[in-house]
């Protein structure tokens, strides 16, 4: 018998999910211009959702508004806003709003990053992620929440690994990321009785993304700690997104917290998509 282990499949969120689970549904995705957030927001697009995208470079978000709605043949808009700005997501909130009638399910993804040890990062620095991501997430909350609760809707904040072990240079992320996280278990604990779901999704090393093109050199030795033999694939993350949003995710079973692909209760789970990285 060979010892060479099983490299795990990629699989489209097509060939597992009906086309039109989504149909008349909308998502309101920030951070969703690029890279992972504009894969989940393609994905939820392809499963009949409209779509508004939300962040600070209104060329980049037209261009990729534009390209998302030519791929899935639905509609989708790009609304400029910066999410340390509480009025201007207020604001794509109301033009989301205004365009579509509803906001079901919230995506809050904007993010940022960079590689500083804590003595070299200067106080603004670590101020401007934690801005960004833990505060940025609760003004898009704060935003939307009275939409998602008309729509019985849900909520996915994504995350990262970082902070589940100390992880060298990345500090200001880590904390942020850990802020995230209790966001948005409060936020189920909260909302559940008003049938609002929160869900986390914290993905490790995704292949062909700028995370992962600066992380490069520090997992060239550490292919054998994939134990699904590769490192992740935005289409993991676009299957997780269509799960935790569609009717099947409305209730889990097991209470317990992996940091590998887990559960954490019945109205909060965090799937961790490192599970192809130790």
């Amino acid at each position: 018998m060979s010892s060479r282990p099983v490299v795990a499949p990629v699989t489209s969120s097509t060939d597992v999910f009906r086309q039109d689970v989504f149909k008349g549904k909308v998502v309101f995705c920030t951070g969703g211009g690029s890279g992972i957030c504009k894969s989940m927001t393609e994905a939820m697009m392809r499963h009949g959702a409209n779509a508004a995208i939300v962040g600070r470079n209104l060329e980049k978000l037209t261009q990729s508004a534009h390209e998302l709605s030519r791929v899935t043949g639905q509609r989708c808009i790009p609304t400029q806003a910066d999410v340390r700005q509480p009025q201007q997501l207020k604001d794509a909130v109301a033009t989301t709003m205004a365009t579509f009638g509803r906001i079901d399910f919230v995506i809050c993804g904007a993010a940022g990053n960079f590689l500083a040890s804590i003595d070299g990062m200067s106080e603004n620095a670590f101020k401007t992620v934690i801005e960004i991501d833990t505060m940025g997430t609760f003004n898009t909350v704060k935003a939307t929440l009275p939409h998602v609760r008309a729509s019985h809707g849900s909520y996915i904040h994504v995350s990262a690994t970082l902070h589940y072990k100390g992880t060298p240079y990345q500090v200001h992320v880590s904390a942020a990321k850990a802020g995230v996280d209790a966001l948005s278990a409060v936020l189920a604990v909260e909302e559940g009785p008003r049938g609002v779901r929160s869900n986390v999704i914290a993905p490790g090393p995704i292949g062909n993304t700028e995370g992962l093109s600066r992380l490069s050199n520090q997992l060239s030795g550490r292919r054998n700690n994939f134990p699904l033999g590769r490192v992740g694939h935005l289409n993991d993350i676009a299957n997780a997104t269509v799960f935790l949003f569609c009717d099947a995710a409305v209730v889990h079973y097991r209470p317990d917290t992996s940091r590998r692909w887990g559960y954490r209760t019945p109205q909060n789970d965090r799937v961790t998509l490192s599970t192809i990285c130790a």
